[in-house]
């Protein structure tokens, strides 16, 4: 089972988010918060596999709790849930280890496939947030792009490509098909790349592989 927490102000959303996991017979929510606190609370008391976490709630700073839940339960990925206004909070979010980026606005399919794609380990950005991240690289500083070209040359050949792979939001068993590997073959890869970016997760590496402009 995929264990689910839901943090959000507004009961409507937590109500409706939780009526469409409780449809999915391998995910059970099993705690909401409507603040910050409440949510790293939810977190240490549940330790769920994934949060949906509101990106904005009043007189709450979700960055800050965001960084609580991942020291107090690293194993717990979140995925921050906003409106299409607030995408300048999608690279702090990232960078603080968030794992998605969802719009509340999205599909009842869309975020149960969310779910599913972040507890395997993977990571998922809506197609708003992925343009966010090529704007992001657009006006990129020569010193942040120096330093992400600098790590991706410890890369192979194959770890690159792998990287480009999952830069473009695919996970390990398309681009095993792409590259016509095995997904063990993939995810092997991707440990290894991820660990020669000293990165945490696939959404930091994407960013490495965006600012050092490797998907063209």
């Amino acid at each position: 089972m995929i264990t689910v927490g839901i943090a959000d102000d507004e009961l409507l959303i937590r109500t409706g988010v939780r009526g469409v996991l409780d449809r999915a017979t391998e995910i059970v929510v099993v705690g909401e918060a409507k603040d910050g606190p409440g949510a790293v609370d939810l977190v240490r008391t549940h330790r769920p596999r994934v949060l949906l976490l509101d990106a904005v709630m009043p007189g709450t700073d979700a960055l800050a709790a965001l960084r609580m839940i991942r020291r107090h339960s690293p194993v717990t990925r979140v995925v921050m849930l906003a409106a299409p206004a607030v995408g300048d909070l999608l690279l702090p979010a990232l960078r603080a280890g968030a794992v998605g980026f969802l719009p509340k606005t999205g599909r009842a399919e869309e975020l149960v496939n969310a779910v599913r794609v972040v507890a395997a380990g993977d990571a998922i950005l809506s197609p708003a947030a992925t343009r966010s991240l090529v704007d992001h690289v657009a006006g990129a500083e020569a010193d942040r792009r120096d330093r992400a070209s600098h790590r991706v040359r410890a890369l192979t050949k194959r770890e690159r490509e792998v990287l480009v792979h999952v830069a473009k939001g695919m996970a390990n068993a398309k681009i095993a098909r792409v590259m016509c590997l095995s997904e063990s073959s993939i995810k092997a890869h991707v440990s290894r790349m991820l660990a020669k970016l000293r990165c945490d997760n696939r959404v930091q590496a994407a960013l490495i592989a965006h600012d050092a402009a490797l998907l063209g």
